[in-house]
């Protein structure tokens, strides 16, 4: 069964391993997976790829031509769980200050006062990333790492749960500033949405002839059920023999001679992480062998270089799941 095919089948037939305290959140996940097929038609490995990555506390990077659905499925989201949403449209002169906030003069008080910037909130769509200055991009993702700022030396917390998904031009558009590979690092998934199929697509033309189909989607989870489910992927269990298959892989990412540089501990950390959030998105209180090999490449693929450095994301992707291919899988 493919990755899409299971997910569709516990969305549609939910059944849990899960503590019974995180039953009724877990069903409430599944409904927003219905309903995330439902306005995004054809890309249920993205939608699976994105439900994960809230559960993870990570962050997504979408690399894609305008137009395919990303800030369309950033606001399903958000509407389905109640988050707070937020939308930055980043360009060259988009200053660290319009996205962090900053002091405000109150001539009333005679005082500044701290103007919360749009990262404030729950869920922040920070569209066509590469556009902003590295100072810009530096900001934004030093604050989704650490989920706080400091600014005139005061510490903000940023609110809790707090999830990025960025969307960015593919490499080679006119005006980018392509992310350095130290920030890309910061995203637990970089994903391309690509064109729909011609099915979906035309599925997508009559939903939508009448009305904005996101429009009318009313929350069917609440942040704190969310919050609940996050706390629980950190106790799901992990067998020592998958944990060896997770070291396995980025190993051999670190010894693969078309690779200048491999994946780090922190690319191992996370693509653990991934693995118990999926775990919990399919309703298990463990993780699989195959919950790690099929992330290994949506994890791993942007956290190497290549020999000759410049590869493209798709060269790079099929390098790391060919190594993904090779590894022996626990059994």
């Amino acid at each position: 069964m493919t990755p899409a095919a299971e997910a569709l089948t516990v969305a549609q037939n939910p059944t849990s391993t899960l503590p019974d305290e995180l039953q009724l959140p877990w069903r409430h996940l599944q409904e927003v997976s219905t309903r995330l097929r439902q306005v995004i038609r054809g890309k249920d490995d993205v939608i699976e790829a994105v439900l994960i990555a809230l559960l993870a506390e990570g962050s997504v990077l979408l690399e894609d031509v305008p137009g395919v659905g990303k800030t369309t499925l950033a606001k399903s989201v958000s509407r389905l769980i109640d988050l707070e949403y937020q939308r930055i449209q980043c360009t060259p002169d988009l200053l660290p200050a319009d996205i962090l906030g900053g002091p405000i003069y109150l001539q009333s008080k005679g005082e500044f006062e701290f103007r919360p910037g749009p990262v404030f909130c729950n869920l922040l769509v920070a569209d066509e990333v590469n556009r902003a200055s590295p100072r810009t991009q530096s900001a934004l993702l030093e604050a989704m790492a650490e989920s706080q700022v400091t600014i005139d030396g005061e510490r903000y917390d940023l609110k809790h749960p707090f999830m990025v998904i960025a969307t960015q031009n593919p490499a080679g558009f006119e005006g980018t500033f392509p992310l350095p590979e130290s920030q890309l690092d910061r995203f637990l998934f970089r994903l391309s949405m690509d064109y729909p199929d011609t099915e979906s697509e035309i599925d997508l033309l009559l939903d939508q002839s009448e009305a904005e189909p996101v429009a009318a989607l009313q929350p069917v989870m609440q942040a704190d059920e969310l919050t609940l489910l996050q706390t629980w992927v950190r106790q799901i269990r992990t067998d020592r023999k998958v944990a060896a298959y997770v070291v396995a892989l980025a190993t051999a990412t670190r010894q693969d001679s078309r690779l200048r540089v491999g994946c780090s501990p922190r690319g191992s950390k996370m693509l653990m992480r991934a693995s118990q959030a999926r775990a919990v998105l399919m309703g298990r209180d463990f993780v699989l062998p195959d919950d790690v090999q099929q992330l290994g490449t949506a994890v791993l693929a942007h956290r190497v270089s290549t020999r000759h450095g410049t590869a493209t994301s798709n060269e790079s992707r099929q390098i790391v799941a060919s190594i993904v291919d090779q590894v022996p899988v626990p059994v």
